[in-house]
């Protein structure tokens, strides 16, 4: 066997004792049920008496919904009260498919109870506007309309300064959530949490949509004689709630989604939810695969708050037995769907440049912001980094906040700062999301920088955050300060691909697929068994935008192709989401794989199995991982002044020696097949992305950048100041290039270079392809400047450099000089390193091109 990439394990499966193999064919006897039954092994499932209710729904006991003890009771005693007086209800759901799930289970199961839209309502926060849970201005309206008890569902345990708010109004509260619990109780009714189970219980792995589904089912029993629609009516929404949360499906959470999606299967043939059958028709799934919800149903509800925040029309849309209004609705999730692949796809793009400039051998938890980012799409983007650099990230969104960015497109206009001191509750609030990695508990690493924080809440694998803007650095500072205290960092690496299996492309099919269904739905603490395909190859490979409804193309790939061995004459087929067809290497692989079947499409043609690519690595003939190339594609022309100008002018196209081949010591490099670096790297990740360009477009990286002499940071922040105050005299613009090469700094120092100069009152503002520097009237005053401008700007000499007294200004100043005196610590060793180092680095970066599917 082949040397595995260092974040893939491949080991071996143990040999299932013949009891549990005799199980699994008493429960399939037309399967030969050896796979199934060592994957069941290997995964714990080892009790003779759980494996026929783990098989078979229909054999499993599930947990009474009165297991809740005197919560449920208390809440159903409320609920009957309610009922009994005549009071306004309203539920309080989450905007996200859990939440949407759970608002609508309890609408129309409450709905047996209550008059719909007379005594009962709903009310869903907006995304964009109001973030997760509880909120006083909703509380207000829900006040102002009669309501005398809320019924939250996904959301409210963390609620305790707003439930005692919405107390305080006479209004009773009831929460149903699955969240982590705080250490206070909150002062409600009753709180219906599986996280006061210890973690073996049956009902500890329940999302927000099956504890509404117990509280309905508790409700059910207490009062049989009054609904008219039967309980399981609820299912199909239950199973695509669970499924699309990822929580463990154990327990009672694995057998409702069991049991919900043989109810959701039956929707396209007989559709008693016309908008849950036209999402799956958009989508072309069947509803019998855990797959059509995780990446079909789910992406598809969770896009509707991501691109417009408000997405209340989804519960009408679960809900509604109006077919005509359910079609016009699942069209505009679609729409958003659509929409939200292709921000995502743009902030996935920025927020690699961003990491580009990150040295993450020093950074434990990635934090990065932006102004432009879309606040929906964050959460989405922080996972796939999380799982690609196996450690916390956490993206903030500052839209709409006083921040310079530089690094704007040449069209956008750079707003200044003005110069103010603000109180912490005058800040501009940031907001964020977070997702975590390699079991790093993300909740408590954030919950203990609660002082710095604005609100916070979630599990500790994913949360949503907001803070004050100025309080960014200090959060970052504090959460990688502690979890390099709390873990090793040796554990922060590519998060681990696990193969589960050894398999041929002749074994691809539907005996295989039949056996790991048997483990079906799988999620977290049960994942779809993944296939590690050996000495592979591809062919028939192309990749293509998707098209929205309208036919016009999403920026969103996905690679199609048929994968290879010895095994068979002919291929199987294949996608890999979110690559280029070019990213498929040419040569013999290895490959780790997910089979699937989609049943929609095999409705009009040959059974429709197919593989959906993970990660693939090439080989060489010896069957060692190896890169595609050797790395001698690398040209060290470092601090060779005379060499590096020759080569430099090389490059540009006004030189007479443009189209001539330059040679030094042997070393010959073509200007058209050649990659010039002229500036030196502040980071490994920044020179990773030369060797990732050099390396797809198979040329040479003729590295020729020269250390400039090292000026004094606080040189460099007085010369930034003359510099303003010259251009703001003279009514000169200045573009960035003419910054960066005066000043010799990166756009990341620039830019804090701005911040200094907006809080010592300058303003500036980006036009025409360059920067335009003014002093504010106030604080303008006259001081010797040079005359004429791009001669030398000043005599550093003659500047006094002095911070007003601001302790902001202070600190960006500060800020400032700390990042020009790393930037030239790091400068200095790239242009020291030696070439032998940096082909390692080359050679581990070409090694780990491979990347997890996202197949939303």
């Amino acid at each position: 066997m082949a040397e595995l990439p260092q974040n893939w394990q491949n080991q071996p499966l143990p040999q299932p004792p013949a009891w549990l193999i005799q199980a699994v064919r008493n429960h399939a006897p037309e399967l030969p049920g050896n796979y199934a039954a060592a994957l069941l092994w290997y995964r714990g499932i080892q009790n003779p008496e759980q494996i026929p209710g783990f098989l078979n729904p229909k054999l499993y006991q599930p947990a009474s919904p009165f297991e809740f003890g005197l919560e449920m009771n208390w809440a159903i005693a409320r609920i009957q009260q309610a009922r009994n007086s005549g009071e306004k209800v309203a539920i309080w759901g989450d905007f996200d498919a859990d939440g949407i799930t759970s608002t609508s289970v309890l609408w129309d199961g409450l709905g047996e109870f209550f008059t719909q839209n007379d005594q009962l309502t709903y009310y869903i926060p907006n995304r964009l506007t109001e973030s997760h849970g509880l909120n006083i201005p909703g509380i207000d309206a829900l006040a102002k309309s009669g309501i005398s008890l809320i019924i939250t569902c996904d959301t409210g345990s963390t609620n305790i300064a707003e439930i005692e708010y919405a107390t305080s109004l006479n209004i009773d509260t009831i929460v149903t959530d699955h969240h982590t619990l705080p250490d206070d109780r909150p002062p409600a009714t009753a709180i219906i949490n599986p996280r006061y189970f210890p973690p073996n219980h049956q009902l500890f792995n329940l999302s927000g949509v099956g504890v509404a589904y117990k509280l309905v089912e508790a409700l059910y029993h207490t009062l049989p004689d009054i609904p008219q629609r039967p309980l399981t009516d609820l299912l199909e929404l239950v199973a695509i709630g669970l499924i699309a949360d990822l929580v463990q499906l154990t327990g009672d959470s694995r057998y409702l989604a069991q049991i919900g999606i043989e109810q959701l299967q039956k929707q396209l043939a007989n559709p008693t939810r016309p908008g849950v059958a036209k999402l799956l028709e958009l989508c072309k799934r069947s509803g019998d695969r855990p797959t059509d919800i995780s990446f079909g149903l789910g992406p598809r509800i969770n896009a509707v708050s991501r691109i417009q925040g408000d997405a209340n029309f989804c519960v009408e849309l679960l809900t509604s037995r109006d077919k005509k209004r359910c079609e016009e609705l699942a069209n505009l999730t679609e729409i958003a769907n659509s929409r939200r692949k292709s921000l995502q796809k743009d902030v996935a793009k920025d927020a690699a440049h961003k990491l580009a400039k990150l040295d993450l051998s020093t950074t434990s938890v990635i934090v990065l912001s932006d102004p432009q980012w879309p606040v929906g799409v964050l959460g989405l983007v922080a996972g796939k980094i999380a799982q690609e650099y196996g450690r916390p990230v956490i993206l903030f969104s500052t839209e709409g906040t006083e921040e310079i960015n530089t690094n704007l497109p040449e069209t956008h206009l750079i707003e200044s700062l003005e110069a103010k001191s603000q109180t912490l509750s005058q800040s501009k609030i940031a907001r964020g999301s977070a997702r975590s990695a390699n079991q790093i508990d993300l909740y408590q690493l954030v919950k203990d920088q609660a002082h710095l924080l604005h609100r916070f809440g979630g599990h500790p694998f994913a949360a949503g955050l907001s803070l004050p803007v100025e309080n960014i650095p200090l959060f970052t500072d504090a959460v990688n300060q502690q979890l390099r205290q709390q873990y090793s960092t040796d554990s922060l690496t590519a998060v681990t691909v696990q193969a589960d299996l050894t398999v041929t492309v002749s074994e691809l099919g539907k005996e295989l697929f039949q056996e790991l269904k048997l483990l079906e739905p799988c999620g977290m603490g049960n994942p779809a068994p993944k296939l590690l395909i050996e000495n592979c190859w591809f062919k028939n490979i192309y990749n293509r935008n998707i098209k929205d409804l309208k036919g016009k193309e999403v920026k969103y790939i996905k690679t199609s192709f048929e994968i290879c061995d010895e095994s068979s004459d002919t291929g199987f087929p294949g996608i890999w989401w979110e690559h280029y067809r070019d990213e498929i290497p040419e040569s013999r692989c290895d490959a780790i794989v997910e089979l699937d079947f989609n049943s929609y499409e095999s409705r009009y043609e040959v059974p429709h199995y197919e593989v959906r690519l993970i990660a693939v690595h090439c080989r060489t003939e010896e069957g060692k991982i190896n890169s595609p190339t050797p790395i001698d594609w690398i040209v060290d022309w470092r601090n060779r002044n005379n060499d590096a100008e020759l080569l430099a002018a090389s490059t540009n196209l006004e030189s007479p020696m443009s189209a001539e081949n330059l040679v030094y010591n042997s070393e010959k490099v073509d200007r058209e097949n050649s990659i010039v670096l002229k500036e030196c790297p502040a980071s490994w990740d920044e020179l990773r992305i030369w060797f990732r360009q050099a390396q797809h477009t198979q040329k040479k990286l003729a590295i020729a950048y020269t250390l400039p002499p090292l000026v004094p940071p606080q040189q460099i922040c007085q010369q930034l100041i003359g510099i303003a105050k010259y251009l703001s005299r003279t009514k000169k613009p200045v573009t960035r290039q003419q910054l960066r090469q005066k000043l010799g700094i990166s756009d990341t120092s620039l830019q804090l270079g701005f911040k200094t100069l907006t809080y010592l009152g300058f303003k500036i503002n980006y036009r025409d392809r360059a920067f335009h520097i003014t002093r504010q009237p106030e604080t303008a005053h006259r001081e010797d400047a040079p005359e004429h401008f791009p001669q030398p700007l000043l005599d550093s000499q003659s500047i006094q450099f002095s911070v007003p007294n601001s302790p902001i200004a202070a600190r960006f100043a500060a800020q400032f000089l700390a990042a020009l005196s790393e930037e030239q610590f790091r400068r200095k060793y790239f242009c020291e390193v030696p070439l032998s180092t940096i082909q390692s680095i080359a050679r581990e970066t070409v090694f780990q091109e491979d990347s997890t599917a996202n197949p939303f």
